[in-house]
């Protein structure tokens, strides 16, 4: 149950901001950003913040959605997985991939349904999400299935982010649509 009253869904004051929000959702509000927008600036800054790393970095989406979809797990952002899960098997990911992530440590020894860098990135999730620090064994394996730097740093901010964003969901009780 959320623990703040959403704002109205057909909320249109600040007009801009509410605006760019319903414009990258395809006009309608989720009930995280009726959420957000008791604070206009702080939905303002999240909305242009999530739109590049949503659509704007070079990371493949498939491996962004996977790190989104753990870090929901470990966290307990239901409303983050319902949303991210399709968004994975529409990136190429599988259903039985999906099941899989809902048990991120054994999903992180799963040669048969993940490969070596989809274990890597789950592993990295894992570590960033719970300690924080990250193994040096952990971070190379990254290192090592990534491209290059830019990958790599795209990564760790694709899993710094949703982890700031799944605490926003579960402290304020932000519940699916």
């Amino acid at each position: 149950m959320a623990r703040l009253p959403y704002q109205p869904a057909d909320l249109a004051e600040p007009e801009e901001t509410v605006s760019a929000i319903r414009a990258r959702r395809g006009g309608s509000l989720l009930n995280l950003d009726r959420m957000l927008l008791h604070s206009p600036s702080l939905a303002k800054g999240w909305n242009a913040f999530l739109r590049e790393v949503r659509t704007g970095l070079e990371l493949s989406p498939k491996l962004r959605e996977l790190a989104m979809c753990v870090v929901a797990v470990l966290n307990g952002a239901e409303y983050e997985f319902i949303h991210h899960a399709p968004e994975f098997v529409n990136a190429g990911g599988s259903e039985a991939q999906v099941r899989a992530l809902r048990f991120p440590d054994a999903a992180a020894r799963n040669t048969t349904l993940f490969d070596d860098t989809e274990r890597a990135a789950i592993q990295l999730t894992l570590e960033m999400t719970r300690n924080v620090r990250v193994a040096d064994d952990s971070f190379n394996a990254v290192r090592a299935a990534l491209p290059d730097e830019r990958a790599v740093t795209e990564l760790v901010g694709v899993i710094a982010a949703y982890n700031m964003v799944s605490r926003f969901l579960v402290a304020l009780g932000v519940e699916p649509e």
